[in-house]
């Protein structure tokens, strides 16, 4: 089930590990906002305000881009990164077009749910089951039980661990003194 870190998006890392260095520096900025060149050209900023936020709801974190590539690194180092990459496919695959439903769902379920998928997560019986049926007419819906499953399983047991682990204590507190 792991493959290293090469698994997980090379953009995703190289966030995670800017993000790493500017917490780390915000007890040497004066202003709170910290901009920095990414590799893409784009401008990253980073309010010190940010990680306190990720900490009041799930979704505070999923919905900031650097919160839920910090999270995706955490879920990787925990070798669970799978749940996150399901999530997010589902969220993308409710932006697909319908001539390209039946593809981009049966690739998600392979990936993720069927019996030999390669990044499998982990459902009870009964959804695979329902999401398997679903699959014979592919629609918008038919992974919304399944990801609501991967959602819950994150939200109460992931994401607490997040919350407590020493790369986002260290933010907080550095965030709290500074």
């Amino acid at each position: 089930m792991c493959r290293g870190l090469e698994s997980l998006p090379t953009t995703c890392l190289e966030r995670a590990k800017e993000l790493k260095a500017l917490f780390a520096s915000l007890l040497q900025k004066s202003d709170h906002s910290i901009t920095s060149q990414s590799k893409k050209n784009d401008k990253l900023r980073l309010n010190a305000n940010e990680p306190l936020k990720w900490k009041e709801s799930f979704d505070d974190l999923l919905s900031s881009q650097n919160g839920l590539c910090l999270f995706r690194a955490f879920l990787h180092s925990q070798f669970s990164e799978e749940n996150i990459a399901f999530y997010l496919a589902c969220e993308d695959y409710r932006e697909t077009k319908p001539s390209k439903l039946a593809a981009k769902a049966k690739t998600i379920y392979d990936e993720f749910i069927g019996s030999d998928a390669s990044r499998e997560v982990n459902l009870d019986h009964v959804t695979k089951a329902i999401t398997k049926e679903n699959m014979e007419h592919p629609n918008l819906s038919c992974f919304n039980l399944a990801q609501a499953k991967i959602y819950t399983l994150m939200e109460k047991d992931c994401y607490p661990r997040f919350l407590k682990s020493p790369t986002l204590l260290e933010l907080s507190r550095k965030v709290k003194t500074g």
